[in-house]
Parts: C-alpha cells; structure tokens; sequence
C-alpha cells in the first residue's frame, strides 16, 4: 500500500475538485482519476497537468482499475448526483447498483487499500462498500459529517464573530437530514459555548442552537438550488481527511465507518469522531451526549438502518 499514491473514481464536479484540490497540497506524488467516461477522465487530467508549473511536480494521469494497484488511498465519488428536492437517501437505489459494479472492479486489482467514500448518501454507500470489498473495517471509510461539522465551526463562528477554528464542535450520526448536533460538547477555545455566547451579548441559547443547526442541515440543499451541487466544501473536508491519512496524524475526524455498541449503533455506519491516521480509523471516540441528543442518534442510526434492511446486494 503506497500512501504516496491515490485514485479518484468518478471525475463529475466532486471527484475533479477533489483532484485539484489535491495536487496543490503535498500529499500525494501521483493521481490516477477513473471514470466511466475515460475521454472525461483524461481531459481532467490534462487540465490538472497544465497547472504543475504553478504548483509542484505530481504524477496526474486517467487509467482504469488496474491503475489503482498498489495506491494507498482511493476515493470513491461516482455515481448520480443529489438533485434539487431530493433528498440523500433518495440516492440509495440508484447507487447501490452503480457500486455493485464498481467495488468488484476495484477489489480485482486492489486488496490492501484506504476506500474513502465521498458519493451519497455517503452512510448507506460506506457500508455497501465494506460489504461488497471484504476489506477490514477500519480500511473502509466515508467522508461521513466532517463537512457537515466544519459547516457548524463556519456558523458558529459567523455568529459569534470569532475564528471557527476556534470553535470545536460535532455533527454526528447521518450525513443528511437526521444528523445531530453535539451541543452539550461545542465549545469556543475551552469554553462552553453557552458561555461564550453570553461573553458575546448572546442569551436565548435554546433559539439561535435550532437556528444555527438547521443552517447547518439545509445548506447543502440551498447551495443545490442556487448552483445545482455543491463540491468546493466537501473536496476540502476529503483532503482534511487524506492529510491525516497521509501524515498519520490521528486526527480526530467525524468520519463514517462501521460502528458497534454505541448508542444502539450496532452494524451500521454513521459520522462518529474518530482516530484517523495510516491504517485508517484507528478508534471511534466516544463522546458524551445528553438525554436528547441520545436519543436523537438513536432515531437517525433507526433511519440509516432500516434503508440498510432494505439493500439486497445479492442481486
């Protein structure tokens, strides 16, 4: 397994935004992008190739799966794209029988590989792909609500007039309309947020949390309906994630993977903070919720778990 390589498959506006973004980063030494449509592919490659003399020598090139051997981390971004008043989950047949076809794919020339899953909805598609590969479960990983969680720290941030970097706060459970906000554990540089808020002039916490949450949960469909989907954000939350791969940094990540014994989660793959380094996710981290918030998981794990119930992949 070669860290220093990575395949994207799926060259649509999120698997080439991923790859630009990339190559600007000193990540990786060489980029193979696939796609169904291998004249998309190399045209993005050329693309990207013109912009090395303003950035730094990397390897950029289409290929096929039998480009993937040996690459170390492979990002999954195929398949059909979330329309304007549709929601993630309504993706799931229709991209449940595209990866029935791609993980065979990659699994007949890759056996020891990061797979990151960026397509949606990226929970239900996390665990087709541990299914359908066989590879072990901290090796198969989705991209999970890392955005969504940035998209808090952003809001949070903007209403409190600080750095968001400064704001350390999760989105849990699904990436998509049932996920939970992790409110008892938001804080602003160590202090609780409620804390802060009133630091800032700030008092009705219970209104501007359902505000600023759902803010957070509708984004995505409004950027949709203003310019017809969304990949700048989430092309930097999967090379947030590739650094701490890449760097082995064991960063902790809301990444999605398989889950057991945690808030009812059992045999499901849900964004949950995460230990991520080279070997994948290392450890979940389990966070303490309050009553609601609990309870909220559970009912967003019910969600994810009965379209799983509903997935034959023996077809």
């Amino acid at each position: 397994m070669n860290l220093s390589k990575a395949g994207i498959i799926g060259c649509g506006l999120v698997g080439a935004t991923i790859a630009y973004t990339l190559m600007q980063n000193p990540l990786f030494r060489e980029i193979v992008l696939v796609d169904i449509d291998k004249d998309k592919a190399e045209g993005e490659a050329m693309d990207l190739n013109h912009g090395i003399p303003f950035a730094r020598p990397v390897k950029i090139y289409a290929g096929d799966y039998s480009s993937l051997k040996d690459a170390g981390v492979i990002i999954i971004t195929a398949g059909a794209g979330q329309k304007p008043g549709e929601t993630r989950l309504d993706l799931v047949n229709k991209n449940v029988g595209i990866f029935k076809q791609m993980i065979p794919g990659i699994t007949e020339h890759v056996d020891d590989a990061i797979l990151l899953v960026v397509s949606n909805p990226v929970d239900i598609l996390t665990w087709v792909t541990l299914k359908l590969s066989g590879f072990k479960e901290n090796h198969v990983l989705g991209s999970g609500t890392v955005l969504d969680s940035g998209r808090l720290k952003y809001v949070i941030g903007e209403h409190l007039s600080v750095d968001p970097r400064s704001v350390h706060a999760f989105i849990i459970g699904e990436h998509g309309d049932s996920e939970v906000t992790a409110w008892s554990g938001v804080n602003v540089s160590g202090i609780p947020v409620n804390q802060f808020c009133e630091m800032r002039g700030y008092e009705t916490h219970s209104e501007n949390r359902s505000k600023l949450s759902d803010m957070v949960k509708n984004s995505a469909y409004e950027i949709i309906d203003r310019k017809g989907a969304t990949y700048y954000g989430i092309a930097m939350a999967v090379r947030r994630i590739c650094e701490s791969i890449v760097n082995n940094e064991k960063s902790i990540l809301t990444v999605s993977s398989m889950q057991h014994h945690y808030y009812e989660a059992d045999g499901v793959c849900i964004g949950m903070p995460s230990v991520v380094g080279s070997d994948g996710v290392e450890q979940v981290v389990c966070i303490d919720l309050d009553g609601q918030e609990a309870e909220l998981l559970k009912k967003s794990v019910k969600a994810l778990d009965n379209v799983i119930n509903s997935i034959n992949l023996d077809k």
